[in-house]
């Protein structure tokens, strides 16, 4: 399957699956990590990768855009996540937390992950949706 659906729940999770590997995510502001009087404001996101897929997967590498308030973008990649290159069998998931420090007191993310499966190695990508980065320093929500 090569669409890609992208659902924003009640919750704060975003979800988007791509090639039946879903990937939802939930951004968390840290206001104890935060210093907005110094314009630092830090936030975590917890990811779920869940191969709903009837092949084996691995992810190599990942890319992130980041976009703070002011509409300043940066681009951030490497390999794996956590320092890992998972391999995710059909029905298997992972579960990670990072987290980006911002100059403004929002912004968002997205990205994807770049995957093969092993036992022909073919490569695709994985969408990751675009999630906000909201904190109570700000006047308005971003999405």
């Amino acid at each position: 399957m090569t669409a890609t659906s992208r659902t924003p729940t009640s919750t704060g999770d975003y979800s988007q699956t791509t090639r039946d590997i879903k990937v939802t995510v939930r951004s968390f502001y840290l206001d104890d990590q935060s210093k907005p009087a110094e314009g630092k404001y830090v936030w975590a996101y917890r990811v779920r990768i869940e191969n709903q897929s009837a092949a084996t997967v691995q992810l190599l590498r990942r890319t992130w855009r980041i976009t703070d308030g002011r509409g300043r973008t940066q681009s951030v990649s490497g390999e794996g996540v956590i320092g890992q290159q998972p391999i995710l069998d059909p029905g298997e998931s992972l579960e990670y937390t990072s987290g980006p420090p911002l100059d403004t007191p929002s912004g968002f993310m997205l990205g994807a992950y770049h995957m093969v499966v092993p036992a022909s190695g073919e490569t695709f990508d994985v969408a990751i949706p675009p999630f906000s980065l909201d904190s109570p320093h700000q006047n308005t929500r971003l999405h």
